[in-house]
């Protein structure tokens, strides 16, 4: 690589979006991981693939319930609930 190649590419104004364009790409490489290895509709090995349509309930629940899904079941959609609160609420 030429040194004004390097010079046009690699300044601190460029950063920001390298680190975005990691980030995305991390979060697909995550999200496609997880589909190959849990998904109960993926069927990679052959043997898989040949029994077919599977009714197996339990694996699709344990698959579409996933830990970052029962740790934000039960809390309030607010992004700052003591921010929100302290402008709202009467006192």
């Amino acid at each position: 690589m030429s040194s004004s190649t390097l010079k046009r590419w690699l300044r601190p104004e460029v950063y920001p979006l390298f680190a975005a364009l990691g980030v995305a790409v991390g979060i697909c490489g995550m999200q496609l991981v997880r589909n190959i290895s849990g998904n109960p509709e993926v069927r990679v090995t052959k043997e898989n693939r040949a029994a077919g349509v599977l009714d197996n309930f339990a694996e699709g629940e344990r698959y579409a319930e996933h830990s970052l899904r029962k740790f934000v079941r039960n809390k309030s959609p607010e992004i700052m609930p003591n921010v929100n609160s302290f402008f709202a609420d009467p006192k």
